[in-house]
């Protein structure tokens, strides 16, 4: 993807001709190249897979850079580090600055407002190159199927990487060079000198070792965040390095550098195949890609007519590599906003190939109309302040825009946020007594730029006695402890269980009642059941152990389950064995009815489409079930008390996506922590008379 090559405007010269060998260039290496982005793109656009393809990029960019640095010191000439960065930025970050500026066009175009706060900082991430270590904190799902809702600019995480690494390998060639110098000094005379390739096949190889075993370690307990951490892939550029160190030495028969370039290319096409790479890189299997192209890269030039080097040189696929860096950057955002403006979450094989098409078109476009011309623009060559001031004006002409576009979403945030509570009662509406009364005009809250924030609110990890012995429940939270506590209760279950803690935690502080949280994604509170994973069976069971250990006075729970189809609602798999061992030892237990889950995200549909939409307003039959899953455990358990809030979700036969001016969602299925505080008066007189608490 870099655009270090090996003179790639240079006149192709003929496999093996004096002109090929005193140049250095490798035509099939370029070759390599094209295929490498082809199958990133079409795994990306028809498979939704990895393919290992970006893991080709990374070796090949350190081989290249390897080859030249190494050719420069070998060649007695000066290293010009600050040169060096400098030309590679200007090089870099014109094409860099166009897609980013026309990404930001299509999500102003394209995308709703509640997903430009994220685009805009990954923006800032990709324009400083750390992207990755942004989608690496966010634990991105990178392979996602439904590419219609990831990031137009979730790729540039390679191109962080690698903008990472192109700063550190020059220090180490640096470093090699000063080590040899003062290594060399104390050779006697007569003595041939320590050699530089050595010392980089040391460094490069301690490189590899050390980024390997961390890369396969994280992979296996935090494959994630290892996707995008720079220190589990350096390992790929250190094997690029050695590969470019020890193919002086590599002189393989005409015969072999057939068989090595056919297979290593079999290999490489077939890795996203055969395996299924996608959780998990970028541990060991990653070796299969990369060694793949190592091997084609030691076949070299084959002299035969059989050689994949026939296929490589091929000038299209050649024309292709030169392009490779611009066609990257635009393929991921199209495919993006294309799925995204066509509401489909893939594309067909007419779709995807329009997709491709496009983005070879303004790669060629994006490559001679900007990379090239700057990268021949012979004004900033010949100081080095002038490089920096054409890459930061580049910088500016992309930090300008985004500036602007954040100071406004924060303007309209407040401005939301600043309304009087009477514009926006939220649930208050459905209130009895307020039946029939028109809602006024107002914005909708939160605003959607703000809709990442609204996850309840849960003071922070447990403290004291509360802290769990078992190490599967560290993720233990609570709220502040009252001075005078009243009643203890344990919330047990997952996110929908966490999202009324925004009316649980208020009531219970008002009342001095102490809350502690064990929650667990996706992973709704019941007895064992093979309807869950052995993840979450082994979470409730640990669950269930600390409640009968600290025999708090109440559990809170969700004691139904919605789903996006048909049936809309069903009872919790063993509910109600799973709470029976509290009612035995004299616990109350809570139990309250979930709220629905859509096939479409509903904050967006309104942004969309608006909130009167019908698409926007999901009949109540296809929401929640006729009667109530909740009817069936009653009288079944004794201290077991059902909560139903309801008709405080979905009313007049509709679950609405806004209500009172508040958008009840903020997604497909989670109340919004805004909307859940306008519940509060209703919540706790519902919970105070299913209970008879005081």
């Amino acid at each position: 993807m870099s655009e270090l090559r090996t003179n790639p405007t240079r006149p192709h010269a003929p496999a093996g001709s004096p002109a090929s060998r005193k140049t250095g260039y490798r035509p099939e290496v370029q070759g390599l190249r094209a295929l490498a982005v082809l199958m990133v793109v079409t795994y990306h656009v028809w498979l939704g897979r990895v393919s290992g393809g970006v893991d080709i990029f990374l070796l090949i960019s350190a081989f290249l850079m390897t080859l030249s640095f190494a050719r420069k010191v070998e060649a007695g000439k000066p290293l010009r580090l600050v040169h060096h960065w400098l030309h590679l930025l200007k090089r870099l970050l014109p094409a860099v600055v166009v897609v980013v500026l026309a990404v930001l066009a299509g999500t102003w175009a394209i995308l709703p407002a509640s997903r430009w706060p994220d685009v805009l900082s990954q923006a800032w991430a990709s324009l400083l190159y750390r992207q990755n270590w942004l989608l690496a904190d966010t634990a991105v799902d990178y392979y996602a199927q439904d590419h219609s809702g990831a990031s137009p600019l979730q790729h540039f995480w390679s191109l962080s990487i690698q903008g990472q690494v192109f700063v550190l390998w020059p220090l180490i060639f640096a470093g090699a060079a000063l080590l040899r110098r003062a290594l060399n000094r104390w050779t006697p005379l007569g003595t041939k000198g320590v050699s530089y390739p050595l010392l980089l096949a040391v460094a490069f190889g301690a490189v590899l070792a050390a980024s390997l075993v961390y890369s396969i370690d994280q992979t296996a307990s935090n494959q994630a965040y290892a996707y995008f951490d720079t220190r589990a892939r350096l390992w790929e550029f250190a094997l690029g390095s050695l590969l470019a160190l020890a193919l002086p030495h590599l002189k393989p028969g005409k015969a072999l550098r057939v068989v090595l370039g056919w297979a290593g290319l079999v290999a490489m096409l077939s890795c996203g195949l055969l395996l299924t790479v996608d959780r998990s890189f970028p541990g060991f299997i990653a070796l299969w890609p990369t060694l793949a192209a190592a091997a084609i890269i030691v076949a070299g030039q084959s002299g035969s007519r059989f050689g994949v080097d026939r296929l490589l040189t091929w000038r299209p696929l050649v024309a292709l590599g030169d392009n490779s860096y611009a066609l990257y950057l635009w393929h991921w955002p199209l495919l993006v906003l294309a799925l995204a403006g066509w509401g489909i979450t893939a594309p067909d094989l007419w779709q995807g190939l329009a997709i491709v098409a496009v983005s070879i078109a303004l790669a060629v476009l994006t490559t001679r109309h900007v990379e090239k011309p700057l990268r021949e623009w012979h004004w900033p060559q010949s100081r080095a302040w002038r490089s920096a001031v054409v890459i930061a004006a580049c910088g500016a002409l992309l930090a300008a825009p985004i500036t602007l576009w954040q100071g406004r979403i924060s303007a309209d945030e407040a401005a939301a946020a600043a309304q009087p509570r009477d514009l926006t009662p939220g649930a208050a509406v459905l209130a009895p007594e307020n039946a029939g009364k028109p809602t006024p005009e107002a914005k909708i809250i939160p605003a959607p730029q703000a809709m990442k924030n609204e996850w309840a609110d849960i003071d922070g990890l447990c403290t004291d006695a509360n802290v769990p012995s078992n190490p599967l429940l560290q993720g233990c939270l609570q709220n502040s402890r009252p001075e005078h506590v009243t009643k203890r209760i344990v919330v047990l279950g997952d996110s929908h269980a966490q999202q009324y803690m925004a009316a649980l935690g208020p009531v219970a502080k008002s009342h001095g009642w102490e809350v502690v949280t064990l929650l667990k994604g996706n992973c709704r509170f019941g007895g064992q059941s093979d309807q869950r994973d052995a993840d979450c069976n082994a979470f409730n069971k640990a669950s269930a152990e600390y409640v009968l250990e600290h025999k708090p006075d109440a559990v809170f729970t969700v004691a139904s389950l919605t789903h996006k189809d048909a049936p809309y609602e069903t009872e919790v798999p063993q509910y109600l064995e799973g709470i029976k061992p509290f009612t035995d030892a004299g616990i109350d237990v809570v139990g309250i009815r979930d709220n629905p889950r859509f096939t479409q995200n509903m904050p967006e549909c309104v942004q969309k489409k608006g909130a009167d939409a019908a698409a926007c307003n999901v009949p109540l039959q296809e929401s929640l079930a006729a009667a109530s899953p909740l009817d069936d455990y009653r009288g079944k358990v004794p201290r077991l008390h059902l909560m139903d809030m309801s008709d405080f979700i979905c009313a007049n036969g509709t679950c609405p996506a806004v209500v009172g001016n508040v958008y009840v969602y903020k997604d497909d299925n989670h109340l919004t922590k805004t909307y859940v505080q306008t519940m509060i008066p209703m919540f706790e007189e519902r919970l105070l008379a299913a209970t008879g608490w005081s």
